[in-house]
């Protein structure tokens, strides 16, 4: 599995990773594990899961976090992620 992580400000791709994870570990573990290393990497905190990413993540394989889902002021507008192989 392949998670692209994004982050976005004012509508201009400011920074992005690819984390890969070839372990026989669960899809969702995968994702969990994924995002926590797009976080460690772009040091940030890692977001909070709220019921709208969790729907769209099942719809579209992608989501983004917005100042909502972090408990500390961010200074961008959105964190994406989107898996871009499985």
């Amino acid at each position: 599995m392949r998670v692209w992580g994004k982050i976005w400000k004012d509508r201009h791709l400011v920074r992005d990773t690819v984390i890969e994870d070839q372990s026989d570990d669960t899809r969702t573990h995968k994702v969990f594990a994924a995002l926590s290393r797009i976080c460690y990497e772009f040091d940030l905190q890692e977001p909070i899961w709220l019921d709208a990413n969790i729907r769209e993540f099942q719809r579209h394989a992608r989501t983004k976090f917005r100042q909502d889902s972090f408990i500390e002021e961010i200074d961008f507008d959105d964190l994406e992620i989107q898996v871009i192989e499985e």
